[in-house]
């Protein structure tokens, strides 16, 4: 019986040994990005495609043009995957049947949901460049769970979201390393989930990891209100100037550049961004405003806003990429906008270039009787 026993006790032993090696193999496994020989690293930020099973035509050959003009490392999506539903657009074949909810049938807009991730996926899994994930407010908007949006990541190879995020944080909030040429993590990518705002457990979360005080960079779908530091008051009449409550605001050209078409007012330092300082955070990088794509600088931290890839609504589209160098822990980004099909660096350009005059021109009146509205609304008090 004592014989019995002792061989019982190694067999578990074993067992356990065999067990926790694998388990120790299967971490192994998680994918690893690493600097190349030059100490470079570049993500391609695309954010924003709000598409449903009926993608509109054009976007398959802008992600996979995007991906060619910038060769990147990684890719993140940043957001906005699926729309939950809109009025019918021309951007199709199927005008009545836009978004993907289905009012009262879940496995519907499930199954929606499913079609048009594997149709933005399919070039991103050709291209056989790991991609990250995380969450829009349009995402949650099309009521799929987290469980399911979990599992459909978790179909695809090169989407490394599903094997980074344990949910801790109660949202699809995770952080990846990027390796130095001696095998030592020197640089981090922080996947933020904020499309349903960015709650307290996941503030919890993200002071509490521990990065090793390496440099990093956050991608996220909507911005925090620091980016507001990024505008200047002006004249209403000034070339760049928006209307928040009763007063005009622009970009500053001296911290900042680019084109936006929406306000967030300066204000006091966040928690997020006080947690970005503790955590050497240099850059932080945004989707959610679809139309807008600029550049600042504020307290150390580059912040920018990336144009969207909504081809249901009017342009300009682009994408942005952010460039780690391993021997300084600085980063440079470069926006890029989609012009006749082609991708073009905005450099010198301080406000935006669009498609075509009727883009310009219909978007300058909508600027106008917006700035209009906005302007009787508060002078009205209604």
């Amino acid at each position: 019986m004592k014989k019995l026993i002792a061989l019982s006790l190694v067999l578990f032993m074993l067992c356990s040994f065999f067990v926790f090696n694998a388990s120790a193999e299967e971490s192994e496994e998680l994918t690893k990005l690493s600097f190349d020989a030059d100490g470079k690293f570049t993500v391609l930020q695309i954010t924003d495609p709000q598409e449903d099973a009926c993608i509109a035509e054009g976007l398959i050959e802008f992600i996979e043009k995007s991906i060619e003009a910038t060769n990147p490392d990684l890719i993140v999506l940043t957001g906005d995957i699926v729309e939950n539903s809109r009025a019918g657009d021309i951007s199709d074949s199927e005008i009545f049947k836009e978004g993907v909810t289905v009012d009262g049938d879940y496995a519907a807009t499930l199954e929606n949901t499913k079609q048009a991730v594997a149709q933005i996926f399919a070039p991103l899994e050709k291209s056989g460049i790991p991609y990250a994930v995380t969450q829009g407010n349009n995402d949650y908007s099309s009521e799929v769970t987290l469980e399911d949006w979990m599992k459909i990541y978790a179909e695809y190879p090169g989407c490394i979201t599903a094997e980074y995020c344990d949910m801790l944080s109660g949202k699809v909030d995770f952080y990846v390393p990027v390796y130095s040429s001696d095998d030592e993590p020197a640089f981090g990518i922080w996947m933020l989930d904020n499309g349903k705002g960015f709650g307290e457990e996941q503030l919890k979360w993200f002071n509490s990891y521990n990065n090793g005080g390496v440099p990093g960079v956050v991608f996220a779908h909507i911005p925090v209100d620091d980016m507001g530091n990024l505008y200047e008051e002006c004249k209403i009449w000034d070339e760049g100037a928006l209307i928040s409550g009763t007063k005009a605001y622009r970009l500053n050209d001296e911290i900042a550049m680019g084109h936006a078409e929406g306000v967030i007012t300066p204000g006091e330092t966040t928690e997020d961004f006080k947690v970005y300082k503790a955590k050497n955070v240099v850059g932080a990088f945004y989707g959610h405003w679809h139309t807008s794509g600029f550049t600042g600088v504020w307290d150390g931290v580059t912040l920018g806003m990336t144009y969207g890839c909504q081809f249901s609504k009017l342009g300009p589209y682009g994408v942005r990429t952010v460039t780690l160098d391993e021997k300084t822990g600085a980063i440079e980004t470069e926006l890029y906008e989609y012009i006749d099909g082609e991708f073009i660096e905005q450099i010198d350009e301080p406000y935006s270039v669009y498609d075509n005059a009727f883009d310009k021109a219909l978007a300058g009146i909508i600027t106008f009787f917006e700035n209009l509205f906005n302007a009787l609304k508060y002078a009205l008090k209604f």
